[in-house]
């Protein structure tokens, strides 16, 4: 199979504390060329960086704060973390950051932070437009709030990824109509009773990248089981049965979406 990237996991979790060198060694052999890895506070962006540093040829870092790792002074995390973003290049390079998340909106525990969480999400996508980088999108019970936020930065040169999507045939319809947006696809597709694998043909394959939210949502047959980057074979190939293509077709096309939107 061609290279594949994983463009959402969390391989700086303390999941992989005991193992996270074998694991990046499963991903290499697995045939991951690059590890994408998205931020979830102030306090997990150096265990983050540090992977990003042992392993530079394939662990790149995103910067953003979680709709639900936001204290009652959140302002203070963003300004943390804004802090880190203006200040953090590469020497005599571009920044190093790739994207701007993961951010969003959740609703799935607590509505009532609707408010501070929109406020938040702005905040950052105000951060992608600034620096010209992606937005990785987290959205969970909120897609009519999602919508409405992103609306409001039609013609703006907006792009980025909806993470672990796994709406409905109209949400896919409704979010397709950003242009600039990719569809992250993880272990999802591979559950029973999922609708992806109905939803997922409506969707362009050239608006499709692959995730894995290790250590979470492992694809079949691996639920119940931490997950890592090296199972994202196993989603691979059930998305080819899904378009009826091969496996090598699907590598290639989701990895080249992927080097286009985050500059790989």
């Amino acid at each position: 199979m061609r290279k594949l990237i994983d463009t959402h996991c969390h391989i700086y979790d303390q999941a992989f504390r005991e193992d996270q060198p074998d694991v990046i060694g499963r991903a290499r052999d697995t045939g991951l060329q690059y590890l994408l890895l998205p931020n979830i506070n102030p306090d997990t962006l150096d265990d983050l960086l540090h992977a990003c540093d042992v392993w530079p040829d394939m662990c790149r870092p995103m910067i953003g704060l979680h709709p639900e790792d936001l204290s009652d002074d959140y302002h203070s995390q963003l300004s943390v973390l804004k802090s880190r973003l203006d200040m953090d290049q590469a020497p005599d390079g571009p920044h190093r950051y790739i994207g701007i998340g993961e951010t969003g909106l959740d609703l799935y525990w607590d509505k009532s932070r609707l408010d501070d969480q929109t406020d938040s999400f702005r905040i950052q996508i105000e951060w992608a437009l600034e620096y010209d980088l992606p937005v990785v999108i987290h959205s969970r019970e909120s897609f009519r709030q999602l919508h409405d936020v992103l609306s409001d930065y039609r013609g703006r040169a907006l792009r980025g990824v909806f993470h672990c999507f796994s709406g409905s045939a109209d949400e896919a319809s409704a979010l397709m109509r950003f242009e600039g947006f990719m569809f992250g696809i993880g272990g999802v597709l591979t559950y029973r009773k999922s609708f992806l694998p109905s939803v997922l043909p409506l969707i362009p394959l050239d608006r499709v990248v692959l995730e894995t939210d290790s250590p979470y949502l492992p694809p079949v047959p691996f639920r119940g089981k931490r997950n890592e980057p090296s199972y994202m074979l196993n989603t691979a190939t059930f998305m080819a049965q899904v378009y009826g293509i091969t496996p090598d077709e699907i590598a290639d096309v989701t990895s080249r979406n992927a080097c286009r939107l985050f500059g790989l």
